[in-house]
């Protein structure tokens, strides 16, 4: 059977590019934001207003929905997307990098990782082939390989130690999901702020043979010096003709840093965490919506933006409803700070097509830099 599975590139500016994904549910332009949907929820958004920022994909959380519902309830349910009442696709990574951070809850070894649920303390083993299964069970139109996130900083003795068990995994990871036509495999790449060994790690990768490339290990506390450093070489030793997804990133000035870079894919919990605790994310830089100042501000928050936030309300409304802890307060900055961000990709997906990247990439800081919005 043929696959339904594919990626067109139909401009570049430099090492950037622009194109589309294809998948049976659904096109995804590219550069892409996914939002988070950790619980088969992007937090305080029903899916049409999510799909109305203009979100062709979101994230769904291997870990916490093996918990909670469960992978199993989940299938018999229909499965994520029927769950959620999200028919466009869904990524959902492969629960290794909430699993490592569990730290002295887990035990790992060559096999997987036995860890214990933060919810009520039960005990859980997580492989290659069961987080395949899981993500399956879910019926995830992108499936992650399931890897280790090396911890930074580390030894280098350690961090080769850990992406080459990441690529042992990918491979079984490989077999384990086999032959899915209508679905995607994406590996990931590891081996830290270290070139040496992310071209090794990509060098494996590459021979295993993925339908889309991961750049793993950053966004985890080296900074956007030293993650842009990497971001020079990583994506191009992976694979030009396969989508490329920097995981976990980010903020608006790391995106576009990472576009500029030849990043395909994001996601971030960022967007609707600001929301949720009174940041909006502009133009100019973040509105800290808590802050007095802002207490008899008939002004939106940003004039040009077409979210309903901003088109219907005034900053001293929003600034009332957070501090009156009202459920509306989050609902409105976040759909607000995901219009935003979908509006950033969508700046970048033109700017790329007309070869324009470096002037969107000047005005976009000359416009943060000129602005009166005091920072996070």
């Amino acid at each position: 059977m043929a696959k339904t599975f594919s990626f067109s590139i139909s401009a570049s500016d430099g090492v950037a590019r622009t194109g589309v994904i294809h998948t049976k549910r659904g096109e995804i332009r590219t550069p892409a934001f996914m939002p988070v949907g950790t619980a088969a929820t992007v937090k305080a958004m029903t899916p049409d207003s999510v799909r109305a920022t203009g979100a062709d994909i979101l994230l769904g959380n291997t870990y916490h929905l093996m918990l909670r519902p469960g992978a199993e309830r989940m299938a018999r349910l229909g499965g994520l997307h029927k769950f959620m009442n999200w028919d466009r696709p869904i990524l959902t990574d492969s629960g290794g990098f909430q699993v490592m951070s569990l730290n002295d809850l887990r035990k790992l070894t060559e096999k997987g990782v036995t860890f214990k649920s933060h919810i009520d303390g039960s005990t859980h083993h997580l492989t290659p082939e069961r987080s395949i299964e899981i993500q399956k069970l879910l019926g995830s139109d992108i499936v992650m390989c399931f890897d280790e996130c090396t911890p930074y900083p580390a030894p280098l003795d350690e961090v080769a130690k850990s992406m080459r068990m990441s690529m042992r995994w990918a491979e079984r990871s490989r077999d384990a999901f086999g032959d899915r036509p209508d679905h995607a495999l994406f590996g990931i790449q590891q081996g830290s702020t270290i070139k040496d060994l992310r071209a090794e790690s990509a060098d494996a990768l590459t021979k295993i043979g993925f339908d889309g490339y991961a750049i793993g290990g950053l966004a985890v506390g080296e900074g956007q010096t030293a993650m842009f450093d990497v971001l020079d070489y990583a994506p191009g030793q992976l694979p030009s003709d396969k989508p490329r997804y920097l995981m976990g990133v980010g903020k608006p000035d790391d995106i576009v840093g990472a576009v500029m870079r030849g990043v395909d894919m994001f996601d971030c919990v960022l967007p609707s965490r600001s929301g949720r605790t009174g940041q909006a994310l502009t133009r100019f830089g973040a509105v800290n919506i808590k802050n007095a100042r802002h207490a008899d501000d008939p002004r939106p928050l940003d004039a040009d933006c077409t979210c309903p936030a901003c088109s219907n309300y005034s900053r001293a409304y929003l600034h009332h409803v957070f501090k009156a802890q009202e459920i509306i307060s989050s609902m409105l900055l976040t759909w607000h700070n995901l219009h935003y961000y979908q509006e950033l990709m969508a700046g970048l997906r033109a700017a790329i097509a007309k070869g324009e990247l470096a002037t969107f990439n000047a005005e976009f800081h000359a416009t943060r830099a000129e602005g009166d919005i005091e920072p996070l």
